[in-house]
């Protein structure tokens, strides 16, 4: 009986064993074939990198010390499989449907326009601008590895959207840079501003050397009238198994009528005021308010946080990004926007909540908001 049970033991590690080397081995080919996970620097590049003053230790470092886990709980893992507890709408999302004809319509007046999570199209100067355009349906590497967007279908697809001056890139994260939406959109885009490193990416995705434009903290480029400058976040980066490779940032969009500031993806931080005081104040901030938790607290902000950063860099209006189309944490869907309104509205702090598909013109900002997200559940 005892040898039954031994041998029967020894068939079960064997079969794990065997189990766990295929895994490995699938996972190895699947890293190290896939194109989802980028391309490595060339030297020109390296150089720039190794040459950063943020650069240290073989990584990119944050200006203030920055854990990405603040106390981990291994009990909360189950909880990132499932939907429930209110962590996706049961029902699709209010959103604006867009035409080819939107975006032929040029307004003197500069245009925001949220397409989900922090991807967002700026018209300014005459210039087409896309942020952070993850127009995928799942922010990984693969299908099984993520959950879903919320609404199956984007505001427009992306063979209906016009030509695009430039696509700015804050860092290389899967629901910020996703290898679909850029193969798709690089046909229809002149320029890519990206923080250091990330150009290796999008180079290993086709796209020629001579159309993207790599960035540290504070450097910047004037064009056709618009000044982008790359600013600093306090985050990480990183696809597959590597960390801090490339930078993270947030960057300022300066023309000669308006001030924009995007966040990326930050914890709160001390660069907020110093953006502020070198760069503000800014008619408009996007400003990261979801996927956070107490377990990393220092790479993402809490809500009342995001509503503190707002006024850090001076911003007449602000819009909470990072939220409303994937559950990349273990809040309910609309926690980050509950609870930033009622921060800023206790602070008098002028936010503003379109809808997905929905514009804010800079020059009217206060027509362009509504409490949607209240009538979805």
């Amino acid at each position: 009986m005892i040898r039954k049970a031994l041998k029967l033991l020894k068939y079960m590690i064997l079969g794990i064993i065997t189990m766990l080397l295929i895994l490995g081995i699938v996972g190895f080919i699947f890293m190290n074939t896939s194109p989802q996970f980028g391309g490595t620097p060339s030297e020109e590049s390296l150089v720039r990198i190794q040459n950063s003053p943020n650069y240290e230790a073989q990584s990119f470092k944050n200006l203030e010390h920055t854990l990405a886990s603040t106390g981990f709980k291994w009990r909360s893992i189950p909880e990132f499989f499932t939907s429930g507890n209110g962590k996706t709408p049961t029902k699709a999302l209010p959103q604006e449907q867009l035409s080819s004809d939107f975006f032929e319509m040029k307004n003197s007046a500069t245009r925001v326009t949220w397409f989900g999570h922090s991807a967002l199209f700026v018209a300014l100067n005459n210039l087409n601008v896309f942020i952070d355009p993850m127009l995928g349906n799942v922010p990984a590497p693969h299908p099984w590895l993520g959950s879903a967007r919320f609404n199956k279908e984007l505001p427009i697809s992306i063979s209906e959207l016009p030509q695009i001056d430039v696509v700015l890139i804050s860092h290389d994260h899967y629901d910020h840079l996703d290898y679909e939406s850029i193969v798709k959109l690089k046909d229809k885009v002149q320029r890519f501003l990206v923080p250091l490193g990330i150009k290796a990416h999008l180079v290993s995705w086709g796209i020629p050397e001579v159309r993207i434009q790599e960035f540290d903290w504070w450097e910047g480029v004037h064009i056709e009238g618009v000044e982008f400058v790359a600013t600093p976040a306090r985050h990480f980066s990183g696809r597959g198994l590597t960390r801090n490779n490339t930078l993270w940032c947030s960057w300022v969009i300066r023309s000669q009528d308006s001030n924009l500031f995007f966040s990326g993806d930050s914890g709160y931080g001390e660069h907020f005021k110093a953006i502020g005081e070198a760069y503000g104040p800014f008619d408009f901030a996007m400003m990261e308010c979801g996927q956070y938790n107490e377990q990393w607290s220092h790479i993402h902000m809490m809500p009342e946080e995001t509503i503190q950063a707002s006024k850090d860099v001076n911003a007449k209006a602000m819009m909470p990004i990072h939220w409303g189309a994937f559950k990349l944490a273990l809040h309910t869907w609309d926690d980050s926007v509950i609870r930033a309104s009622k921060t800023a509205k206790q602070q008098a702090v002028h936010m503003v909540t379109p809808k997905i598909g929905a514009s804010i013109l800079i020059d009217d900002i206060i027509e362009s908001t509504s409490d949607w997200w209240k009538l979805v559940d």
